[in-house]
């Protein structure tokens, strides 16, 4: 034991090695000195264990190079997703249409008129950037953007019923992703929640028999992230929107995923589109810009220039806002939806929503054959009929028929693979069922293909 302790290079000792040179041009001397450290640390007390008995040098050689590499590579990583789910939360939701990524390249590396009047040349206001393009695609008097639909929904109540009781059906009393609870959301906002009717009904006299002197808003939560099935009955909007009318009272109704095209369109179940809300009478609608609008994390709120000014002028609005690159990127997606036919031609999400099922299919074959004449009798590839999701809590009861391949390791177990996959410099997620590891093509961009194979391919040759 003595006579290994003794072997340990010293720092200094590594520092002056080629590769160790090497490492720190590539991330500076501070990161190596301390990965050198730690590696002699960790080395010494295998050999203190009995855990190391010879070859030491490489033995911290080795820990060294795994310390970098691991420096080196980001946390947050591109990855394929070959789960099926278009709007998979975990996967980073909407991918951006090359249109968007421009732009927010352009914004990000230069200078930029994001608060600055270039007609007046004095102050300006970030928001009137995609302001026009939300009036006119929601046909809404006015538009606000905010970080996310959590903080749309905390802005709005927090400006319009703070201090009074804003009033919501049990039924729509949802939780969202990572936790997050509409009831907390209102108490956040500074309002009260007053509850009417029960889980799977509720009736317009449930919200007119609850209008007091303190009630300062009305609530509409829209299904998007849920189904409520049998025995049901909500009230409408527009029937919600009269009675707000009637009592002089804002109507703010929570649309979730904000669909701007007619889900018809893309084969999928009846969804009330924006300008459909704001046609039946909603003073207020907001939703995400990263669901099946196919842009950036953002939260939209269109609706009666009243309320939407008084929002702007809220101090909260500020913790609140969006910053220039996500701006550059909603801007860049609004745009397309001007035109519906550049729409599906130019957004990710849409695209592939509206892939056929024959288009899939000739994919599919293209990959098999691909994957065959490299895998010879290392794995069992096939063709597979599958059914997808859209997502992102939208549509939840929507299927989408789609097709992929499925992948039978003869080497490995499928769960070893899969596992593989996952740690790859490119990971490709997919999933396991009935012991075949399943790639659902309408989630992989046709220009993914060759990244997908050479990915799939790379278990079995050991790179």
């Amino acid at each position: 034991m003595q006579d290994l302790l003794r072997s340990l290079p010293k720092v200094d000792e590594v520092l002056n090695d080629e590769e160790t040179k090497e490492y720190i041009s590539q991330v500076g001397r501070e990161p190596v000195v301390e990965a050198i450290r730690q590696a002699i640390d960790s080395i010494r007390q295998e050999i203190v264990n009995e855990k190391l008995s010879i070859d030491v040098r490489s033995a911290v050689k080795a820990k060294i190079k795994a310390s970098l590499s691991d420096l080196e590579r980001f946390s947050l990583q591109r990855v394929i997703n070959g789960t099926g789910i278009v709007l998979h939360t975990n996967l980073g939701r909407a991918r951006l249409s090359a249109e968007a990524i421009e732009r927010v390249v352009e914004v990000a590396a230069n200078y930029s008129n994001l608060e600055y009047d270039l007609e007046s040349a004095a102050r300006g206001s970030r928001y009137v950037h995609v302001e026009d393009l939300l009036k006119k695609i929601t046909k809404a008097e006015d538009a606000l953007v905010v970080n996310n639909n959590a903080a749309a929904v905390l802005l709005a109540l927090n400006t319009l019923a703070k201090g009074g009781e804003a009033i919501v059906s049990r039924g729509q009393l949802i939780e969202i992703g990572g936790s997050f609870r509409i009831p907390d959301v209102m108490e956040q906002s500074g309002c009260i929640l007053k509850e009417v009717g029960t889980t799977n009904k509720t009736h317009l006299e449930d919200y007119e028999n609850a209008i007091n002197e303190n009630t300062t808003a009305l609530l509409r939560v829209h299904t998007s992230n849920y189904k409520i099935l049998g025995f049901t009955k909500e009230v409408s909007t527009e029937d919600m929107s009269a009675l707000g009318l009637k009592y002089n009272l804002p109507v703010i109704e929570d649309l979730g995923s904000g669909m701007i095209i007619n889900p018809a369109k893309l084969n999928l179940s009846y969804e009330p589109t924006v300008a459909e809300v704001i046609a039946q009478g909603a003073d207020i609608v907001t939703f995400s810009g990263d669901k099946l609008l196919g842009g950036p994390q953002a939260g939209i709120i269109v609706g009666k220039k009243e309320y939407i000014e008084l929002m702007k002028k809220n101090h909260l609005n500020r913790a609140l806002r969006i910053d220039k690159m996500t701006l550059a990127a909603l801007e860049a997606t609004l745009k397309q939806y001007l035109d519906l036919e550049k729409a599906f031609r130019s957004i990710p999400i849409i695209k592939m929503l509206a892939l056929t099922k024959k288009e899939l299919v000739e994919r599919a074959d293209r990959v098999i054959s691909q994957l065959m004449g490299e895998l010879d009798d290392k794995a069992d590839v096939s063709k597979v009929s599958l059914q997808g999701q859209v997502g992102g809590g939208a549509l939840p009861l929507d299927k989408t028929d789609s097709f992929g391949i499925a992948i039978v390791p003869n080497c490995m177990s499928v769960s070893e693979y899969e596992s593989k996959l996952r740690a790859d410099k490119l990971p490709v997620i997919g999933r396991i069922e009935d012991n075949q590891f399943l790639i659902d093509l309408r989630t992989v961009d046709p220009e993914e293909e060759e990244l997908l194979i050479e990915t799939l391919i790379r278990p079995f040759v050991g790179e």
